[in-house]
Order: C-alpha cells, then structure tokens, then sequence
C-alpha cells in the first residue's frame, strides 16, 4: 500500500516503549511525524533518536508529536534506550514503537524489497492535525536524516496550513513568502496588510504573515 499525500494517515493501534497507543487517539489535534528506524542497536540510528529527543522543545513549540518505530520489541527499544542517553547525552522522550510482526511496516510501507526484505527504510510522515499526510521522506539505511530539515518543512506546512503563502527554495524561518496563485491581487492586499511585490503575475512575495 502506497502512502500519498492527502492520504488520511492509516490508524493502528501499537505497543510502545509508553504503552499501548492508538495512533489517532494520541495523535489527539496535535501535528505528528512518525519516523521508521532499521533496526535496534545500530549505529545511524542511534544518533538519531538522540537528536530527537535534543529537539524535543523545538517539536513541542510546533504543537508536534513525534514517535518512531522500529521491527524488534519494546524490550530491546528501552535497553537501547541506555545506549542512546549514554552515548548521546539525551534518552528518548517519546514513543518507541515495537513491530516484530511488521504490521504497521507494511500499513506504511515501510520496507522496500529491493533494500530489504526484512527491515524498514528510514521513512518520515509528517501527520497533520486532520489526520492527513503532508510530507513523505524516504531515506535508505546508511544515511541519517537532517532534522533540521525535517523542522524547516514542518514550519513551511505549518505556514502554509495558517496563512495562503508558500515558501520559496531555501526558504527558512523568517525569509519571504509566496502569494499563492489562487488568490487575486485585491484579496492579497486585504490579506497581506504589509504588501506585495509582484515579480510576475504568478510569483508575488510578501513579508511572513506571523513574523
């Protein structure tokens, strides 16, 4: 089963390093980003949950929950956990999915034969609020995910979802936006009381709205 944008996030319910959760029910009105890990005691992996739980205040700020999944069992997830903080100076703070069976792997197309028959890639799902998927990142096994980058498109969707802007290449927190197409110049000027440039007739940049 493909994972598209738009899509409605499939539900499930899991056993995690936190207890027993149901993805929507957690999920609750907050934005969330699942993310998928190889496998425990493996050495990218391991800098990354580490980064999450560095980054908790900037999700937290974002109104986002984060949890991540892995194929072996919530056992394994909280002696690694030991690792984690040992090595990375920062335990995780959040859910650690356990998915022996690949249940949710597979509800999310998690694991890609031709990689493995047997571990998931290193899949990002940024989950808004509505439950729909708006961002899907897949990233192979022997390369760490930039979070930074992960924060960057989270506040550009945030944004977007917000204000009727898009953000340009490189954008970054702060920068210029993009009047999107769909609203006319009259009602750009009632909505963007600090103006617009118009470049072209389709590209019209104005200051952030919430800055």
């Amino acid at each position: 089963m493909a994972i598209r944008l738009g899509d409605i996030a499939p539900d499930f319910e899991a056993q995690t390093t936190e207890g027993t959760i149901r993805f929507h029910e957690w999920l609750g009105n907050s934005w969330g980003i699942l993310f998928s890990h190889p496998k425990d005691f493996t050495p990218v992996c391991t800098t990354e949950l580490g980064e999450v739980a560095r980054l908790k205040a900037e999700f937290a700020r974002r109104n986002t929950k984060v949890l991540a999944l892995s194929v072996d069992s919530v056992d394994d997830h909280r002696r690694w956990s030991g690792d984690i903080e040992e090595t990375q100076g920062c335990r995780p703070d959040y859910p650690l999915i356990a998915d022996p069976e690949r249940k949710i792997s597979q509800l999310y197309d998690m694991i890609h034969p031709n990689a493995s028959d047997t571990l998931t890639v290193r899949a990002v799902y940024i989950i808004g609020p509505d439950k729909k998927i708006k961002l899907t990142l897949t990233y192979p096994a022997s390369t760490g995910r930039n979070f930074a980058e992960i924060l960057r498109v989270l506040d550009s969707l945030q944004l977007t979802a917000s204000h009727s802007v898009a953000t340009p290449v490189n954008w970054k927190d702060g920068d210029d936006v993009i009047v999107v197409p769909s609203l006319s110049d009259e009602q750009a000027r009632q909505k963007f009381p600090k103006g617009f440039r118009t470049v072209k007739p389709y590209l019209r940049i104005t200051p952030q709205p919430n800055k």
